[in-house]
């Protein structure tokens, strides 16, 4: 690699523009999003944003497949691919199905985003999953230096604890959401930090909250024994959802 790799953003959205914000002092930087038009940085087309160094895809899930098609014939040898979709295990099937032998692949998801990394990065957590190659170790590390913590796992395991985390969180707000204005006058302190909550993802587009509660394989189990245990909670049976 060059003393300062060259990185291509496919995909411009909330997060890739978030990304292109803290990356674009560090690294020769790209973006690749036929939809963005007005932006200061260099603006290129997929098989040109394939011949970087590093390749961030930053799409929706629905798109990730098409995405990796389009680049497969074009990555050089040694590039690093990552993805940043909010579940691990199809995207990182796909990845290693579809990107040729000699690609280095991370499948990684920042967990969070623009407003809960407003204030910056530093302190946030970055969920790394490599799947192929050495390189995700020196990328590692420059994350760190940029104030993130990074949080080795794998796919199976991210998704299992992503059920929770975040298909729970997005279930919640989305339903406290749906129940009308929530009550600002007279709140608890507990209310309050749930309030917050809801309003931190309320913003957070439909294709991602799809992918939060749907491409998730984990996510329907929980919901359903998180359902079924606040019903009980509801009718004075504590503890009978739990006895499975």
């Amino acid at each position: 690699m060059s003393p300062q790799p060259s990185l291509a953003i496919i995909g411009f959205g909330a997060f890739g523009q978030l990304a292109a914000r803290h990356l674009r002092d560090h690294l020769r930087l790209c973006i690749c999003d036929p939809s963005i038009r007005a932006n200061d940085l260099p603006q290129v087309e997929l098989t040109q944003a394939a011949t970087c160094d590093i390749v961030l895809i930053a799409v929706p899930l629905a798109q990730l497949e098409q995405v990796l098609m389009g680049i497969a014939p074009h990555l050089r040898p040694g590039a690093t691919v990552v993805d940043v979709t909010s579940v691990k295990i199809h995207p990182a099937q796909l990845m290693q199905r579809i990107l040729p032998a000699h690609v280095q692949i991370v499948a990684s998801h920042p967990l969070f985003g623009p407003e809960s990394a407003r204030d910056g990065l530093a302190g946030q957590r970055i969920a790394w999953c490599p799947l192929r190659g050495r390189g995700h170790r020196r990328l590692a590390a420059f994350l760190r230096w940029l104030g993130l913590q990074v949080v080795f796992t794998t796919p199976d395991q991210h998704d299992r604890e992503m059920a929770m985390v975040q298909g729970l969180t997005h279930l919640i707000a989305r339903s406290l959401g749906q129940l009308g204005p929530l009550p600002q006058r007279l709140t608890t302190a507990s209310f309050r930090h749930v309030a917050l909550a809801a309003g931190m993802v309320q913003a957070d587009s439909p294709e991602l909250l799809q992918t939060i509660l749907t491409d998730n394989p984990h996510a329907s189990p929980m919901r359903r024994r998180f359902l079924e245990i606040a019903a009980a909670l509801a009718d004075d049976q504590p503890g009978s959802a739990s006895a499975e």
